[in-house]
């Protein structure tokens, strides 16, 4: 298993006193800031955050594909660009959905607003991680990215895998600068931008929207599918199933158009058609390698925790970073191939219907003779490196009713000790951040609440912010209940809201009990947590027409502090 390694000589010490495997320190300095000069009018910049920026010039200006996380970054990049050429940037073009936030910056370069070629389930992928999902999204990029964790000390960031760092700290306050792209494709286009032909072909990777850009006159092919590691079929932040069976056509179209230069959303590019060719081809079949071995084990009838633990990747796989397990692991991706094709359940009889968590970290404490002896287990499993059964062993101690905090402090100290000894920076940060959290070293909590942001309200219509706050809707009171809320505002369209069956309708209002009258500024400050519905009544910027007990009864439902106070 390469998850992590039983061999605790691994770690050693990075420049700022961080505990890390020493293979996982390849993967800094492969992150390093550099423009790399590709070819002739073909540039990209590594390790200005998270992603690539890339640049290529064409007859009438430069291309800029990928705009990062904020404009600060954008303009970063724009200034190293400027130590090559000065030709104007016409044009840019998103890979994907994850990298969008500082076009602003090339507008304001620019002078104007500028062409902005994308796919067209970018916006549709933006909207669904910001709003419904939002806590636990960014809960996951938290954990994923350490992005709350200090910068020096053992518990330091080392780096996130695809890039040094998720965000460079010189360029906060992190600006967001997302422009939606004023030309969207599916994939199959052929497009002229800049004086260049482009060929866009759709490349499903870790987005539903990632596509891939063919320049055959420079030989160039800039994606976001073939990565500067084993590719992540499962994002420890929580993602959508990355099906290899979607993947592998877009890797094996990459490999049709024998480019002289393979450019990525991350990491250094690869030059030269037969290296890109072999590293390639072994880096497609990496992929095809995990999901035919978990589709041949669940054929034998085998459950995913013995997948999980005998599939492991062929030797070969660690002589080349394209394969090796420096952001994820294959332990979790072959779960997660098992789940994509199968769902949650497996066969295995003792997962059909299991005891709730609390109360079996309780018996399995209790069955193997006290939390005094769990304790004692934990101890000799960590001084013997069994590392697995340390963390299930110190898991249900943390986890049962009564735990210490003892317990959880040594559920945390085996986090750790795994943290030190894994290559993959998703695992390492995932498991410091988590420590962090139950030892009280940085505060997570908040991440535990959805709260929303008065600036993205206002975006949405009245109907569709109420259609967005059904998910914070606590059952237990709102059993029962069958009430239908109309919204008047002063400022915008009529809406509503029937609390009816445990669940939140949004409506148009129309035949509602009661009314509900109010601007819709106030309403977006009352969900968004800057003022409260008490206060809004007792000023008279709200009142309500009907059975104002049973109104904020129902609006009491939601875990929204704005509406029970």
């Amino acid at each position: 298993m390469r998850s992590f390694d039983a061999d605790p000589s691994v770690t050693v010490e990075d420049s700022r006193g961080q505990k890390v495997h020493l293979r996982a320190l390849e993967q800094s300095a492969r992150m390093v800031r550099r423009l790399y000069d590709v070819a002739p009018g073909v540039w990209t910049l590594v390790g200005n955050g998270l992603s690539n920026q890339t640049f290529i010039e064409g007859p009438e200006g430069v291309i800029a594909i990928d705009t990062g996380e904020s404009n600060e970054e954008m303009a970063s990049a724009l200034a190293e660009l400027r130590t090559r050429t000065q030709a104007p940037v016409v044009a840019v073009m998103y890979t994907h959905f994850h990298y969008v936030n500082g076009t602003r910056a090339i507008f304001a370069e620019a002078g104007r607003d500028l062409p902005v070629y994308g796919h067209e389930r970018i916006p549709l992928n933006l909207a669904r991680v910001s709003t419904e999902i939002a806590p636990a999204y960014s809960s996951g990029l938290i954990h994923q990215f350490g992005l709350r964790l200090p910068a020096e000390g053992p518990d330091g960031v080392v780096n996130v895998g695809l890039g040094r760092v998720f965000r460079d700290p010189s360029h906060a306050p992190f600006t967001p600068g997302h422009v939606t792209p004023t030309a969207t494709f599916r994939g199959g286009e052929t497009l002229t931008i800049a004086g260049l032909t482009v060929e866009v072909a759709h490349a499903p990777s870790d987005a539903d929207d990632s596509v891939t850009f063919w320049f055959p006159a420079l030989g160039v092919c800039v994606q976001n599918i073939v990565w500067p590691t084993l590719f992540n079929i499962f994002a420890i932040r929580g993602e959508e199933y990355r099906n290899p069976q979607v993947l592998l056509p877009g890797i094996d179209h990459v490999l049709s158009l024998e480019a002289e230069h393979l450019l990525g959303a991350h990491g250094p590019p690869l030059s030269g058609k037969a290296e890109i060719k072999a590293r390639t081809t072994r880096y497609r079949d990496s992929i095809q390698f995990l999901w035919d071995q978990t589709v041949r084990g669940m054929n034998k009838g085998q459950t995913t925790d013995h997948l999980a633990h005998s599939i492991v990747l062929p030797p070969a796989c660690d002589d080349d970073y394209l394969t090796t397990e420096f952001y994820g692991v294959a332990e979790h991706h072959v779960r997660q191939i098992a789940a994509g094709v199968r769902g949650w359940f497996d066969g295995d009889p003792g997962g059909l219907f299991k005891v709730e968590p609390t109360e079996r970290a309780g018996r399995m404490v209790a069955g193997f003779g006290g939390a005094e002896t769990v304790r004692n287990l934990v101890d000799e499993a960590r001084t013997a490196n069994d590392l697995r059964w340390a963390l299930e062993l110190s898991s249900w101690l943390a986890a049962r009713a009564g735990a210490t905090a003892g317990d959880r402090q040594l559920l945390a100290d085996v986090l750790r000790d795994i943290a030190s000894r894994t290559t993959a920076a998703n695992i390492r940060n995932w498991c410091l951040t988590r420590a962090r959290d139950i030892d009280g070293s940085t505060d997570l909590s908040r991440l535990r609440e959805h709260r929303f942001r008065a600036g993205q309200l206002a975006r949405l219509t009245p109907r569709e912010a109420l259609n967005l706050i059904r998910v914070t809707l606590d059952p237990a009171p709102a059993a029962g209940l069958d009430h239908h809320i109309g919204i008047h505002f002063s400022d915008a369209p009529p809406a509503g809201l029937h609390i009816r069956n445990s669940v939140s309708v949004a409506t148009d209002g129309v035949g509602a009990a009661s009314t509900v009258t109010m601007s819709y500024a106030d309403l977006t400050g009352v969900i968004s947590g800057s003022s409260t519905l008490s206060e809004a009544l007792a000023t008279g910027a709200a009142i309500i027409d009907g059975d104002a007990r049973a109104v904020r009864a129902a609006l009491a439902c939601f875990e929204i502090p704005g509406f029970r106070a």
